[in-house]
């Protein structure tokens, strides 16, 4: 345990991506706005602010219009929005001439470093959270010890105590199982640093028929002009994206409020009418453009684009020559083997469990039926009676929240709410601690 001077701090967030660098934002205006300061630190494994990097491929765009940032929905009257980062980097007349609601995904990550570098002086770069100890006093958890880990060297390992902690950890790549990563396959998070490494390649392999999998497709097509692509997946075809206005409404914050008060039957069905909003689908533009591209390879006689759909892997070798898959026709089961220089997992992402980052507190955190995590509507977890310090969640909350709780739609209101729920907490723990000592 650490001494009993040591600093505590009335919040610590475990990482830094866009959902607690909205959290920070909030929390800087609200003691901007009401004179309320909360004491913050941030803990982010990454050397620097970065989101996606591997993935932010020229000429894509984002799926969610700009004032869908880091506070509009929350403060239109910020000075951290989207707006303001154009009329800083001098772009913002250029920027309504272009007439599109959806920046390149370059330049919304441009927009996110640009705010989160207000923030340096609350974010320990290079820190990875390896566990979180509770701190009890007279058998009541008051504190949260968070160890973590400086600069990737386990033998230096510091610890910051804190009255609430907010975990925002971010997804975890997805491949399946018992695939072995390496330089021949990878993850498409990965793209665009294991891509440059490829020496004029003759055949690679994609996996997926969501919006990445379409994405690593075209780029690797464009981009290595003497190569075969094959586009590997299970459906007939790529599935468009419903982006519709009245569908659009699931992301709004009102429908949190709806989500989390719904029967759980009626959870499951909201669920399942609305997955083609997010889940393995692709935008209309870039299913037409890949299948024009397509047919006119076949007007060509020379298919460098192939599609293998209703299909899937069934096997997979690799060596530093390269990669051998055996795909297999799901209607007839017949097989083929490629040979190909890489094969490229675009095989999507899952929410980390929050449990396992929370190590010994997590035993304060008793699960659902389901294996879940009970969360409050304000995003904090539910704890045991022992427990007095709050833990909130951004991020896995689907289950109790809805499809639109975790993703850029609800950052700017899910910080503002998290902010608030903290600053009340932190109200009341003063006022009890007022009371004990009159």
């Amino acid at each position: 345990m650490l001494p009993s001077d040591t600093h505590v701090h009335d919040l610590v967030g475990i990482g830094f991506g866009p959902s607690n660098l909205a959290l920070a934002i909030a929390l800087r205006e609200r003691q901007e706005g009401h004179g309320e300061a909360i004491d913050a630190v941030f803990l982010e494994k990454q050397p620097q602010f970065g989101w996606h990097r591997g993935m932010l491929i020229e000429g894509t765009t984002m799926q969610v219009s700009f004032l869908k940032d880091l506070v509009t929905l929350r403060n239109p009257a910020s000075g951290f929005g989207f707006l303001s980062y154009l009329q800083d980097r001098g772009r913002l007349p250029d920027f309504i001439n272009h007439k599109t609601m959806f920046p390149s995904r370059a330049e919304f990550h441009d927009y996110l470093d640009w705010a989160a570098s207000a923030f340096d002086d609350q974010v320990e770069y290079g820190s990875e959270v390896v566990g979180v100890t509770p701190v009890a006093s007279g058998g009541v958890v008051e504190y949260l010890d968070v160890v973590v880990r400086q600069g990737g060297r386990s033998d230096e390992l510091t610890t910051r105590r804190t009255r609430n902690l907010v975990v925002a950890a971010g997804l975890a790549p997805v491949l399946p199982e018992g695939t072995v990563a390496g330089d021949r396959i990878w993850h498409s998070e990965e793209l665009l640093d294991r891509a440059p490494g490829l020496r004029d390649p003759r055949r690679l392999l994609v996996v997926g028929a969501g919006q990445s999998a379409a994405e690593v497709t075209d780029y690797l097509h464009r981009t290595f002009t003497g190569a075969e692509v094959c586009a590997v997946f299970a459906k007939y075809g790529y599935t468009p994206a419903d982006d519709s206005s009245f569908a659009n409404r699931v992301f709004d914050p009102l429908a949190v409020d709806h989500f989390f008060a719904a029967p759980e039957e009626v959870k499951r069905t909201l669920m399942d009418y609305h997955r083609s909003t997010n889940y393995s689908v692709v935008d209309l533009e870039l299913i037409d453009e890949l299948y024009r591209r397509h047919y006119q390879e076949k007007v060509a006689g020379r298919e460098r684009l192939r599609i293998l759909n209703a299909s899937r892997i069934v096997d997979v070798a690799a060596d530093g020559a390269g990669v051998r898959a055996s795909v297999e026709f799901l209607p007839t089961g017949e097989r083929i083997v490629l040979d190909a220089d890489a094969l490229v997992y675009a095989t999507g992402y899952r929410p980390c469990d929050p449990l396992t980052l929370l190590g010994e507190a997590g035993e304060y955190c008793p699960r659902l039926p389901s294996g879940a995590v009970h969360v409050e509507r304000d995003y904090s977890i539910g704890t045991s009676a022992a427990m007095t310090c709050g833990i909130y969640l951004q991020g896995a909350t689907e289950h109790t929240h809805g499809i639109g709780s975790t993703l850029l739609s609800n950052t700017a209101v899910r910080a503002g709410e998290i902010a608030d729920s903290v600053a009340a907490r932190l109200r009341a723990r003063s006022r009890d601690s007022y009371a004990v000592g009159r």
